[in-house]
């Protein structure tokens, strides 16, 4: 099990950058394929990025695909998010998650949640 803390969510205008961080304390960071999920009141939770537990791979889901940056740095226990060109479509709560070894799409694979940090975007 980790434990999670997100942190630099904000309120920026369309078309700025945001840098999400996720911290994880526990057991080996660098055993856990990480993933990013984004939820609006109201609706599904839904995918955002995600990478392996060596970050030799990553995955985006289509409408952040060229916009949005997943990273890590297994020495700080840390995976990023970095989020460009914002819209206020991305407006919501976003969570990293993680999970043991392989890396997946899916937020039902996922074991350990952080509580979230959210990210509002003016128009």
């Amino acid at each position: 099990q980790v434990q999670l803390v997100e942190s630099g969510g904000g309120l920026v205008q369309a078309g700025g950058s945001l840098r999400l961080s996720c911290t994880a304390s526990g057991r080996t960071f660098s055993s856990y394929a990480m993933g990013w999920f984004r939820q609006v009141p109201g609706k599904r939770r839904e995918f955002v990025a995600a990478i392996s537990e060596r970050g030799d791979l990553t995955y985006y889901a289509d409408d952040v695909k060229g916009r949005f940056t997943i990273s890590r740095d297994n020495a700080r226990n840390t995976v990023y998010l970095q989020m460009s060109s914002l819209k206020p479509e991305d407006t919501a709560g976003y969570s990293c998650a993680a999970r043991f070894m392989d890396v997946s799409l899916w937020d039902h694979d996922y074991t350990d949640w952080g509580r979230g940090t959210q990210v509002t975007v003016s128009s």
